[in-house]
């Protein structure tokens, strides 16, 4: 296989910010992919800040509204995008991850839909990577599932349900019948799908987040519409379809 399909035509932007992957036992040196939002007014300067040796900030691509990607650190080398995080016990997601940075307003500088033909080029980039480094649809996760309480990128506006139909991602998708509510467990079941609650971190870490955050940080992903932090009978219902859809995918 290429390294590249030519359709996604991609522009050479490179960045002086990355490192050398550091080993994480049992996992690949690529191992998921997780996707931002720029946060930034324009996509200049984003890229401008992804290239500044003074923010010490940087991400292996970045898709602009037109759906344009540009590299701008190569798969091989760390990039710096993740930040403090957690995933299924990994605190240097940077290590074991492919970043993209979508461009995007973002919250701060008036959050909206991203356009069609972007949200294409990110489908058919994500696709490539997973298709070279053998990754299934659920190594694909946002910034704010692995920074909960501190992050919320790339937001409930980004169309997680649509890229799920495309094999990227896992969306819980609840059907008519009566689910088994149980949400003395939903700690332990959002624990087990990845995510930091004070179950799976210890007292005192740098990533230790509320119960609150991690709720938050799921129905931000997997139920946009209503973003409270609190264990409603829905969301606890959500929560047992995605770990039980993480359990099939595994099997």
């Amino acid at each position: 296989m290429p390294n590249e399909p030519q359709r996604l035509k991609i522009v050479d932007s490179p960045s002086p910010n990355f490192g050398a992957r550091k080993a994480v036992p049992g996992l690949k040196p690529v191992s998921y992919v997780v996707l931002h939002y720029t946060g930034m007014k324009s996509a200049g300067d984003a890229l401008a800040r992804l290239a500044d040796p003074a923010a010490q900030v940087s991400a292996h691509y970045v898709v602009d509204d037109d759906g344009q990607i540009y590299r701008m650190v190569a798969e091989e080398h760390r990039a710096w995008h993740a930040g403090v995080s957690y995933w299924k016990g990994v605190r240097d997601l940077n290590s074991v991850s492919v970043g993209i940075e979508i461009t995007n307003p973002g919250h701060d500088y008036g959050y909206r839909d991203f356009p069609a033909q972007q949200i294409a080029s990110v489908e058919a980039l994500v696709k490539d990577i997973l298709a070279r480094h053998k990754l299934s649809g659920a190594a694909v996760i946002g910034h704010s599932d692995i920074a909960p309480g501190r992050k919320i990128d790339p937001g409930e506006l980004f169309p997680w349900a649509h890229l799920a139909q495309q094999g990227i991602g896992l969306w819980p998708t609840l059907s008519g019948t009566k689910h088994l509510v149980n949400s003395e467990n939903a700690l332990q079941l959002l624990s087990g799908i990845g995510y930091a609650t004070p179950l799976s971190v210890e007292q005192g870490s740098d990533v230790l987040t509320s119960p609150s955050d991690c709720i938050a940080a799921f129905q931000r992903h997997y139920r946009p519409r209503k973003i409270d932090g609190i264990l409603d009978a829905e969301t606890v219902a959500l929560i047992q379809t995605r770990a039980a859809s993480a359990s099939a995918a595994l099997s």
